[in-house]
C-alpha cells in the first residue's frame, strides 16, 4: 500500500501546481483530502469484503483488473517521455463542483468557504481538497484489490490503507524533487500488480464455484503462492526499480 501510495504523490504534485496552492496551505489541503479519501476507502473496503465473503469469483474480477492495470502501467512506463510534463485533467467531482458551486478565484487563507460581498463562496483550496480526495479514490481501485491478494482481513486492509495514506503527508514534503528521479517506479509497480493479479486468479481457481470452470469445482492441483514469496517479489521489485532509477538519474546528470 505504501509503494502504491507513493505513485499518488506524482499526481498530488501536479494538482498543487495546477491550482497554484501556496506552500503554507498545502499541508492542510493534503490532510483534509487524505481524510476524505480514507473515509471513502473505508466504504470501498467494506463493500469489497462483503462481496468476497459472498462470492469467491470476485477474485477473478480483481485479478483481471490488476493484470490490465499492470499492462497499462508498464506500457506507460516504457513510453514515458520525460520532456513532456504531465497535464492535470480535473476529475468528475471537481468538474461538477466547479460547475455548480459558486466559487472565488482568490485564496482566503486556509478557509474552504469564504464570504465575499455577502455571499458564501468556495475557495480554490476547497477545489484542491476535492481533487485530492477523489483522485486518491481512483488509485484505490488497484491498491485495495492488490492488498486483498495478501490478506482477506478487512481490518488489516483498512489499517494498511490508513497508515499508507497518513504517511503521504510526510512523504510529500520529504521526497520533494526525488519523485521526478524515480523514473522506473511505474515499471516496478506494474510488476507488483501483475504478480498479485496472477495470485488472485490462482486463489479464485482454488475456491472456484463458477460452473463453466472445471464444472464448478475447485482446482486444487494449481500451486499456491505463499505470503513470503509475495512479499519478496514486492520488496525486490521496489529495490531494483529504485536503484535503477537513481543510477539512471546519476548518469543523466553526469552527461549534462
Amino acid at each position: 500500500e505504501k509503494s502504491l501510495s507513493v505513485d499518488n504523490l506524482f499526481v498530488f504534485v501536479i494538482i498543487m501546481a495546477k491550482f497554484a496552492v501556496p506552500r503554507v496551505h498545502q499541508q492542510k489541503a493534503l490532510l483534509i483530502g487524505i481524510v476524505i479519501a480514507l473515509i471513502m476507502r473505508g466504504i470501498f473496503i467494506a463493500v469489497g469484503a462483503a462481496a468476497i465473503h459472498q462470492f469467491s469469483w470476485v477474485f477473478y474480477i480483481f485479478g483481471a483488473f490488476l493484470l490490465w492495470t499492470a499492462y497499462k502501467l508498464g506500457k506507460e512506463g516504457f513510453e514515458d517521455n520525460n520532456e513532456e510534463e504531465e497535464e492535470y485533467r480535473p476529475n468528475l467531482a471537481v468538474r461538477l463542483a466547479q460547475r455548480w458551486l459558486p466559487a472565488t478565484e482568490q485564496y482566503h487563507g486556509q478557509r474552504l468557504i469564504a464570504k465575499v460581498d455577502g455571499k458564501r463562496l468556495v475557495t480554490p483550496l476547497f477545489m484542491v481538497v476535492v481533487a485530492l480526495g477523489f483522485t486518491d479514490l481512483l488509485f484505490a481501485l488497484d491498491s485495495i484489490p492488490a492488498i486483498y491478494g495478501l490478506t482477506r482481513e478487512p481490518y488489516i486492509v483498512f489499517t494498511a490503507n490508513a497508515f499508507a495514506l497518513l504517511g503521504l503527508l510526510q512523504l510529500y514534503f520529504l521526497l520533494g524533487g526525488l519523485l521526478s528521479r524515480l523514473v522506473y517506479l511505474g515499471l516496478g509497480l506494474s510488476v507488483i500488480l501483475g504478480f498479485i493479479g496472477v495470485k488472485l486468479v490462482l486463489d479464485a481457481l482454488h475456491a472456484n464455484t463458477l460452473p463453466f470452470i472445471n464444472g464448478g469445482h475447485p482446482i486444487e492441483s494449481i500451486p499456491e503462492i505463499p505470503i513470503w514469496l509475495s512479499m519478496s517479489v514486492i520488496v525486490g521489485a521496489l529495490v531494483v526499480t529504485s536503484v535503477a532509477s537513481l543510477i539512471k538519474d546519476r548518469r543523466d546528470r553526469a552527461r549534462a
